[in-house]
């Protein structure tokens, strides 16, 4: 069991974020896994899937900001765009 002190500390931590928070940070780090591997049409297929995320997660578990909305109409543009002139 973990010790209920340290799940405090945990919680204080983690009460000012939201899924929002959570989705931009997994978005970062999903399109700097990515990078590597050299495939603009792999991180195109991913800025969709993450605008898809984005624009379908219900805006109560996203705080009151409608940016996110914003943010996943925004990748959904240029994700097509990215794929379309992608080499390989």
């Amino acid at each position: 069991m973990i010790d209920p002190a340290v799940l405090q500390v945990v919680e204080s931590f983690l009460v000012d974020y939201h899924i929002g928070h959570a989705l931009v940070l997994f978005f970062a780090l999903s399109v700097l896994a990515v990078l590597p591997l050299g495939s603009t049409k792999t991180l195109s297929l991913t800025v969709m899937a993450f605008g898809l995320l984005f624009l379908l997660t219900p805006e109560s578990t996203m705080g009151s900001d409608p940016i996110y909305k914003f943010v996943g109409l925004g990748l959904l543009v240029v994700a097509p765009v990215i794929y379309t002139f992608a080499r390989s």
